[in-house]
């Protein structure tokens, strides 16, 4: 499993891919938190806090995660060096899980400096207040649980096809649905099916509170789309 590991980070950092997306995401961020307009900016919002961020962050990791994903396995479909590396010793589980560790720490590489936000809006705040450093803390870890889900359906996703822009396609389609298909499906038919999406369970998490219902949800979501892309691979 190291060895895919190692494999899917070179392969990350000897493109511009991974550049890219950790470039991408700290610029879309930095624009809409600082310098656009909006709900999202911070200075025109006249709190000191990481809200916009965690409420931002999500969405943008929707169409960056598939990005960073598409190509994992579609790639070796379309190469034909699947068929190959399954055939190594070694076990269809620790492929995908090499695969998907690897995905996870670029991502989680492109969220380290955002914590200098935090910092950023230390300085902004007003002489005697103070920032909820719990909430950040829980926002934070509910962010990178909802990266793993993401990653997860990312991966799954690169199994359907040898197209890495439709694999993108498609792992964007499930993310948005899993993070708001479901409240938006809540609020048309009026039944309590909310809880079955990650915005809530990523919502509650942000609130500073460790509810063990909200980690064992998103815990779930990543092991099923790791099963599925395992026996995806297994009938190549």
């Amino acid at each position: 499993m190291l060895a895919i590991l190692k494999k899917e980070i070179n392969a990350f950092f000897a493109s511009p891919i991974g550049y890219l997306v950790i470039g991408l995401f700290l610029v879309l961020s930095g624009l809409f938190l600082w310098l656009f307009k909006g709900d999202f900016n911070i200075l025109e919002s006249g709190f000191a806090d990481m809200a916009p961020f965690f409420l931002l962050a999500p969405w943008i990791l929707i169409f960056l995660v598939p990005a960073v994903t598409m190509r994992s396995f579609s790639d070796e479909k379309k190469q034909g060096t699947l068929e190959l590396l399954v055939t190594k010793p070694i076990s269809h589980l620790q492929i995908v899980l090499g695969k998907y560790f690897g995905a996870l720490i670029l991502i989680f590489l492109a969220l380290l400096p955002t914590l200098l936000y935090i910092f950023a809006i230390d300085n902004l705040k007003l002489d005697g207040n103070i920032l909820d450093y719990g909430s950040i803390i829980g926002s934070y870890l509910g962010l990178l649980f909802l990266v793993a889900a993401y990653a997860a359906i990312g991966l799954f996703a690169s199994t359907l096809s040898d197209n890495q822009i439709v694999a993108f396609l498609i792992a964007v389609f499930l993310c948005f649905f899993f993070y708001f298909g479901f409240e938006g499906l809540s609020n048309l038919s009026a039944l309590p099916i909310e809880q079955f999406g990650m915005e809530a369970h990523y919502n509650s998490i942000s609130r500073g509170v460790l509810d063990t219902r909200d980690l064992l949800y998103f815990v779930s979501i990543s092991v099923f789309f790791i099963a599925i892309t395992q026996f995806n691979i297994q009938k190549k």
